[in-house]
C-alpha cells in the first residue's frame, strides 16, 4: 500500500477533482473510475474517487482511492490517496511499483494545477 497526502491552496475541490479525474482516466488505455461518492453539509464538501487500472509491471489490477476535502468558506482542499494493489504474492507484498506509479500519475496532475 502507498499513500499520498496534500493540501492544495487556493483552489475549488470541484475544479481539483476535475483535473484528477481527466488525468488519470486519460493516463492509462487500462484506468477505469469504479465508483463515486459526493457529500456536502453546511457548505462543506467531501468527494472519494476509486480509480483501477491494469499494471503491466505487475501483471494485476491496482487501486487507488482518492478522497478531497473542502471546509466551508476555506480555499484549500485536503486531498488523501491510497493505491492497493499491485503484488501477486499470498502473504506480503513481493513488489509495490503499480501503486507507486498510480500514485505518481496523481501527483502529476496536481502540477496542472499551479
Amino acid at each position: 500500500m502507498a499513500k499520498y497526502e496534500a493540501t492544495i491552496r487556493g483552489h475549488r475541490l470541484a475544479e481539483v477533482r476535475a483535473v484528477i479525474e481527466k488525468e488519470i482516466l486519460h493516463g492509462s488505455v487500462s484506468a477505469s473510475l469504479e465508483d463515486v461518492s459526493d457529500f456536502e453539509e453546511n457548505g462543506s464538501v467531501c468527494s472519494v474517487r476509486v480509480f483501477e487500472r491494469y499494471s503491466w509491471i505487475g501483471g494485476n489490477r491496482v487501486s487507488l482511492s482518492v478522497t478531497l476535502f473542502q471546509g466551508a468558506g476555506s480555499e484549500n482542499v485536503r486531498l488523501s490517496a491510497i493505491a492497493s494493489g499491485g503484488s501477486q504474492a499470498m502473504f506480503f507484498k513481493i513488489n509495490t511499483f503499480g501503486e507507486q506509479a498510480f500514485l505518481e500519475r496523481l501527483e502529476n496532475a496536481l502540477k496542472h494545477l499551479s
